[in-house]
């Protein structure tokens, strides 16, 4: 069991936003609470937030507080006791030749077109269809806590570096690994099933550093977008009373067809 270490840090404040159309439910409004981390022991509020379910974005941490909805829900993989699915060990066999390095938080042209490409085969009309160059640079570099960009590349050959096929801006926390945003080659053919891949990835590298845990933000309760996040067992979700493993007659009240792939929240 991880020691929860409480910080010396003053108690933040928080904000709400104003209601806006939900993005994973049809004819639901969302709204968040949010608060700024900033300072010398934003790493260590950054922590404890993230306990308690909440998400960081660039300098802010937040997590949904939507008035008459509890749909999204805090899911963690306990690395430790994970054991991959005949599916999964399959995968990472299949990609086992990719070169992975956990890179500095600095933005990258390379990145970003590789995000582009996603964006328009997955989300073409999501949230974050207009996001510019300097948007991107942003959310990689405006980092108030220990954070890489890990980057999946196809192997070298004759001595040039491998074409990126993936990416993931990953946040290292005290007691785990929390996977703020990946992407990745959507339409190779050969390369089928990388956003799986990405996340097991995550869950040995958490592993193999002795972190229990590995954060993949919210699943949403009726949402498909968000089914795939539950295939990743044993998995907690988080609830009033704490943390809890999903069991699978919860999720089966809930869950719908998954998708291959999908972006994490």
């Amino acid at each position: 069991m991880v020691p929860i270490v409480t910080a010396p840090f003053r108690f933040p404040r928080f904000f709400v936003t104003s209601p806006s159309p939900c993005p994973y439910l049809p004819d639901r409004m969302e709204r968040k609470v949010f608060t700024e981390l900033a300072g010398p022991h934003a790493g260590e509020l950054n922590d404890a937030l993230g306990r308690i379910g909440f998400r960081r974005s660039q300098s802010v941490a937040y997590r949904p507080s939507c008035a008459g909805c509890n749909a999204c829900v805090s899911v963690r993989v306990v690395t430790h006791d994970f054991v991959p699915n005949a599916t999964q060990r399959k995968l990472m066999r299949r990609h086992a030749d990719l070169d992975v390095t956990a890179c500095r938080p600095w933005a990258t042209d390379e990145q970003y077109d590789l995000l582009r490409r996603y964006l328009a085969s997955r989300h073409p009309g999501g949230g974050m269809a207009g996001m510019d160059e300097t948007d991107y640079a942003d959310m990689v570099e405006q980092s108030p806590v220990k954070s890489f960009v890990i980057e999946y590349r196809e192997p070298a050959r004759y001595g040039r570096r491998g074409r990126l096929v993936g990416a993931c801006l990953t946040d290292q926390q005290v007691d785990g690994l929390s996977m703020i945003y990946s992407f990745f080659d959507a339409d190779h053919a050969e390369r089928q099933g990388l956003g799986n891949v990405i996340i097991l990835d995550h869950i040995m590298r958490a592993r193999a550093a002795g972190l229990p845990y590995v954060y993949l933000g919210y699943w949403v309760k009726g949402s498909a977008r968000m089914s795939y996040k539950t295939r990743y067992r044993p998995i907690e979700v988080l609830s009033p009373g704490g943390w809890s493993l999903l069991a699978d007659e919860d999720e089966a009240a809930v869950h719908r067809a998954p998708q291959p792939d999908d972006v994490l929240a």
